[in-house]
């Protein structure tokens, strides 16, 4: 919501005291004076004018987690652990999945309240890359790399995949980047050539890279600097 819109929404300011405050600069944001009336005003966005606090704003909460194979990509499940089982109790409120990975699938996972933040890591429009290890049952032959690149036809969908870029590290192993999220992309993609992923583990999403001190099923805030990054 903008800054004005929100100021003369509460019944204590018409829209003549809400231009004057801003004006005389007695509206701060998160501690910041603004007196630009588009100023964005959010749920986790501090609001005071006049030195009385008007939104305290709930803060906002970003973890990278190791996901571990065997534990459910959800908030709650009947029958599995979930990766919500693996954060401390003070932690767990709120908070949703930027990003799914399949219950034998590891690696990078961000859990946030901040709904805004994580459609733009996860949204297809932003196109950052996701990047995972993966391991075959078969050789990963030469000619999959031109394949991915062109992209992969999904009858179910009725869609090509978007370009893949593909880097064949060993006979069974390969690191793909993809920017899409389609389901069980990875898996269907390499089973085109019926060649069946024994291994996947998710290594980074955009420009968050999975902390490599963390172990399986450990987690950690985002700092400041990967919170701007996205």
């Amino acid at each position: 919501m903008r800054l004005d819109r929100f100021l003369s929404n509460l019944p204590r300011f018409n829209r003549q005291q809400v231009r004057q405050a801003l004006v005389t600069g007695n509206v701060r944001v998160d501690g910041l004076i603004t007196r630009d009336p588009h100023h964005p005003v959010r749920e986790f966005s501090h609001v005071q004018i006049h030195d009385e606090v008007l939104q305290q704003g709930r803060p906002a909460r970003y973890f990278m987690l190791h996901k571990p194979m065997g534990c459910v990509s959800a908030t709650t499940d009947p029958a599995h652990p979930t990766v919500l089982d693996l954060l401390a109790a003070q932690d767990r409120t709120d908070l949703h999945l930027a990003g799914r990975l399949d219950f034998n699938t590891s690696g990078l996972l961000i859990l946030t309240n901040d709904g805004q933040w994580s459609r733009r890591l996860t949204q297809p429009q932003t196109k950052l890359p996701k990047v995972y290890y993966v391991e075959t049952e078969q050789v990963i032959e030469p000619h999959y790399v031109q394949v991915f690149e062109q992209g992969l036809y999904f009858a179910f969908e009725n869609l090509t995949t978007l370009p893949a870029q593909l880097d064949i590290l060993g006979p069974h192993q390969a690191r793909l980047s993809i920017v899409e999220g389609r389901y069980h992309q990875v898996k269907r993609m390499f089973g085109h050539f019926q060649n069946k992923v024994i291994k996947l583990h998710r290594e980074s999403m955009g420009p968050l890279v999975l902390d490599e001190r963390l172990q399986p099923g450990e987690y950690r805030a985002l700092t400041a600097e990967e919170i701007q990054q996205v």
